[in-house]
């Protein structure tokens, strides 16, 4: 069972800048075979919860969301077994609950995530991002 732990949430006035991190715990990293691909969501109050950029622990480019593209980069950090976003120029249009996502991938091959939040088995809590002018 993998667990997932958002931190780094807060309040930012508008042009700031954020990392969210997310602890991934319950599984083993890629050089031991497990293969997963993950994700940060972001899901404003009364919209639906989407992709915002993805990588695969196996290799290859990470991929972002149009929208967010150029404000936002996807990190992973493999010996702390942590997953980052860092989000940069920040608008009040950002306000949103951030959530860090996770589903395995059975295959070695690389390609692109799913960007299909039904596709992704685990999630964490979310954490809040308040943008204000």
């Amino acid at each position: 069972q993998v667990q997932l732990v958002e931190s780094g949430g807060g309040s930012v006035q508008v042009g700031g800048s954020l990392t969210l991190a997310c602890a991934v715990s319950g599984h083993s990293d890629s050089d031991t075979g497990d293969r997963y691909c993950m994700a940060w969501f972001r899901q404003a109050p009364g919209e639906e919860r989407d992709v915002i950029a993805s990588i695969f622990n196996g290799g290859g480019n990470p991929d972002y969301a149009t929208t967010m593209r150029g404000r936002v980069t996807i990190s992973q950090d493999h010996a702390k077994k942590t997953l980052y976003l860092q989000m940069v120029n920040l608008k009040p249009e950002h306000t949103a609950m951030y959530y860090c996502a996770a589903y395995q991938r059975f295959s070695s091959d690389i390609y692109p995530c799913s960007a299909v939040r039904s596709t992704y088995k685990y999630w964490g809590q979310g954490t809040q991002v308040t943008v204000s002018s």
